[in-house]
Order: structure tokens, then C-alpha cells, then sequence
């Protein structure tokens, strides 16, 4: 079981001053509405993205000859496929920037979990090297850039909890009451694309507002089709309905329950079983990045 990390301060840096280390925080769904398809095969979906303060680190090198590379990170993902290498070099070749940069990954948002990991370290990329190497771009043009590396990767450099419609990119910034979640990892890994592409997967869903989403609440359109393909996902479930209100978040394996307090979600994170992973995480309107942008480190 773990909980939120240790903030660290550290320096903003040039070329030669050493890392600087950023957090890029995980996300909840807290309900995913699938409402149509578009001609370009990307689905129309309505959502509320609750931000959690359990957070990968991403160390960065500024580097003087112009190279991006990828120092550490997780094995099970190659550096030329990793979101946040491939964030430094849309960024780099958006802003024509001569300057380069070495990343080292530290990964505890688990991956294929549904909590947008791979989106939050892309979007942490782009806001940490914006200010590095000082290109001056706005939070709405690295959005821009993010976007075709990820729907979700747009909520995560805005960096508010949010409503979000279209693919993910049409976001509403949302103060949400204080919450404590406890987080399951059934220990799969689910694909996005298979759970997108699957033909069970309703489509249809009417589209609602933000006030009668927090009047009668939601559901998520994806949970059916995760359920029936990954028996661990569903195994989980069951274990957790059992006690609380469970949920799967976005299209991932990661399940959870809103719990009134820090000692309820510790109370219940206690109970899971040896062969699952938890989690217990706080919510947050705002994305830690951003204090730490307004600090310099």
C-alpha cells in the first residue's frame, strides 16, 4: 500500500546545473460516458477527471549538444514509445530549441491501469521543459501539442481537475469537494485501443450535464467490456462492491472507491487481498507541477 509522494525541492536548471525532479500526478474517472463515434475513429465521450496525488517523478538533465534520451524508466516500455520522450521531442521540434535533455522515469502510477500515467509524465514533460528551456509557450499551444500523443494528456497540462467532452481536449475546470480514494491494481494491464475498438462497447450514451451528473451520478461505458475480457478486473470488482461503491476507472484494470476520510481508505486498503496492489490517494484540484513551476524547482 502507498500513499502520496515526498515532495522533493530542487532547482530549475541550465545546461550543467544537474536534474531538476517533477511529479506528474494520476487521475480518477469518476464516471466515463462513451456518446458517439467520429469519422476518424476517435470517440466522442463526456467525463469527470478527479486529479490524485499519487504521482510518477521524471528527473531532468538539460542538455547542452541537443539530445533526448531516456536514462530510466520502465522496461516494459521502449524509450522511443515513451509518451514523455516522445513530449520532449515534439516540444523540441515545435520550438526548433537547440538544447536537449536526459529523463529518468520513476513510474508508481501502474501501467494499462486506467489512471493516465503515461498521459500526466507527457504532459509534465512538455511544462517542465517549456520552462527549462525557457520556449515560452502558452498552457493552451502545449495542450495543442499533447493532444495527438493522447486524449487524456491535454487534462494534465491544463492541470485542474476537470469536466471533459470531445475526445478529452474540451475541458471545464472543477473545484471538487475533498475526497480520499482507495485504488486497486488487479496486476493486468489493459489496452486502450482493444477497449475502444471492441464492437460491445455501446456508443450511444445521451449526454448530460454537470449538474445532473452530481445530482443521480454516472457510470462507465468501458466497464462491461473490461469486465468480460479481464476476469482479474472483474474478480476485483466483486471484491470491492462487496464493501463499497466500486468503479473502474477510464479503460484500465485500476478500480476504486471514494471513501470519506484518510482512516476509511486506510481501513479498507488493509482488507485487499495479498495478490492485488492498493492504493490509497487524496484528491486534487491542482496539479503539483504547477507550484513547483511557480517555485523553480
Amino acid at each position: 500500500m502507498t500513499g502520496a509522494p515526498e515532495e522533493r525541492r530542487e532547482r530549475a536548471g541550465a545546461p550543467g546545473d544537474g536534474e531538476t525532479r517533477w511529479l506528474a500526478p494520476a487521475k480518477l474517472n469518476l464516471f466515463l460516458h462513451v456518446t458517439g463515434r467520429r469519422a476518424d475513429g476517435y470517440h466522442e465521450l463526456q467525463t469527470l477527471f478527479q486529479l490524485i496525488d499519487l504521482c510518477d517523478s521524471i528527473a531532468i538533465d538539460v542538455r547542452e549538444d541537443g539530445r533526448i534520451e531516456r536514462t530510466e524508466g520502465p522496461g516494459s516500455i521502449a524509450p522511443a514509445d515513451d509518451l514523455a520522450v516522445r513530449a520532449a521531442h515534439v516540444l523540441k521540434a515545435a520550438t526548433a530549441t537547440p538544447l536537449g535533455a536526459a529523463l529518468r522515469i520513476e513510474k508508481r502510477i501502474p501501467i494499462g491501469g486506467g489512471l493516465g500515467g503515461g498521459s500526466s509524465d507527457a504532459a509534465t514533460t512538455l511544462l517542465a521543459l517549456n520552462a527549462l528551456w525557457s520556449c515560452g509557450l502558452t498552457v493552451p499551444q502545449l495542450a495543442a501539442l499533447g493532444l495527438p500523443l493522447g486524449a487524456d494528456v491535454p487534462v494534465f497540462v491544463q492541470g485542474f481537475s476537470a469536466w471533459a467532452e470531445g475526445v478529452g481536449e474540451r475541458l471545464s475546470p472543477q473545484a471538487l469537494p475533498p475526497r480520499w480514494y482507495m485504488i486497486i491494481h488487479p496486476g493486468v494491464a489493459v489496452s486502450t485501443r482493444e477497449v475502444f475498438q471492441s464492437p460491445e462497447l455501446t456508443r450511444n450514451s445521451p449526454l448530460i450535464t454537470i449538474r445532473a451528473f452530481f445530482q443521480s451520478g454516472g457510470r462507465n461505458d468501458c466497464e462491461p467490456v473490461v469486465r468480460a475480457r479481464y476476469p482479474e478486473v472483474a474478480e476485483a470488482l466483486e471484491w470491492l462492491a462487496g464493501r463499497a461503491p466500486a468503479r473502474l476507472t477510464g479503460t484500465g484494470s485500476c478500480i476504486f472507491a471514494e471513501c470519506a476520510s484518510a482512516i476509511e481508505a486506510e481501513r479498507l486498503a488493509a482488507q485487499v487481498p495479498d495478490r492485488w496492489r492498493s492504493y490509497v490517494a487524496r484528491g486534487l484540484d491542482r496539479s503539483p507541477v504547477y507550484a513547483q513551476l511557480a517555485g523553480g524547482r
